[in-house]
């Protein structure tokens, strides 16, 4: 499989529908700059999903080879779709598949919008096919990188909104709680949200009991689809 043109042909797509107004907004979404072409979400899926359809016959191995190459790049819209073309072999993960998705995490992951899309779908789907893998994410937890350690919570969303994996997302949620980093308190709060569409008495006494270490910016986020009255009492001094 040559790699080169397709890659390149992906890249002069990406250039070709790029937007300069787009590309300067984008930037006000992330505390840290980020190289883009200036395309919107939408229109990166579309172009992930029509290239995808001139590789899907190759094999695994080889489509985790151009994914590897387009987060080299370093433009999001190529971390973009390589997360979209992971996402799209899920029916094929093997377990061997955990060393691939933890190097793309702690060496190409640095925004938190690269970090979501690879983690909610890739990983998130990844932990729910293999849950011996799930203690793995307590060492992501307490990884030196602020993107790794929101990685380990926001891999367990989607499991999270099931009613899945409740015992390692309060496990996660404690090691995680006094982070600094708002991306990651963010990324536990959110995770915590999203285990409260199915476990609320349980996150809600979560947040009960921490509430008076637990930033204010995780608490916010956990409580945010809750009713008025428990979120009054939450917020609470």
């Amino acid at each position: 499989m040559k790699n080169e043109p397709l890659i390149h042909q992906l890249q002069q797509s990406l250039r070709e529908h790029g937007d300069g107004s787009v590309r300067v907004s984008s930037q006000r979404f992330f505390k840290e700059g980020v190289r883009c072409y200036g395309l919107k979400t939408a229109a990166v899926r579309q172009i992930a999903k029509e290239s995808y359809h001139r590789i899907h016959h190759h094999s695994k191995e080889e489509i985790f080879g151009l994914c590897e190459e387009l987060w080299r790049s370093g433009y999001i819209e190529e971390c973009g779709i390589a997360c979209e073309w992971a996402y799209a072999l899920s029916k094929q993960y093997s377990p061997d598949d955990w060393a691939v998705f933890e190097r793309w995490v702690e060496r190409y992951v640095d925004n938190w919008a690269t970090c979501d899309t690879l983690c909610n779908h890739a990983v998130g789907d990844f932990l729910e096919r293999y849950p011996d893998f799930l203690p793995e994410l307590e060492r992501w937890a307490r990884s030196p990188s602020r993107w790794v350690r929101r990685a380990s919570a926001v891999s367990l969303i989607v499991p999270a909104r099931k009613g899945r994996f409740q015992e390692q997302i309060f496990r996660l949620a404690g090691i995680l709680l006094n982070d600094r980093d708002d991306m990651v308190q963010k990324g536990y709060g959110w995770m915590l949200k999203a285990a409260s569409e199915a476990h609320q008495e349980d996150v809600f006494r979560f947040v009960l009991s921490h509430k008076a270490v637990m930033p204010r910016t995780a608490l916010r986020y956990a409580i945010e689809k809750m009713p008025a009255d428990l979120r009054k009492e939450a917020m609470m001094k």
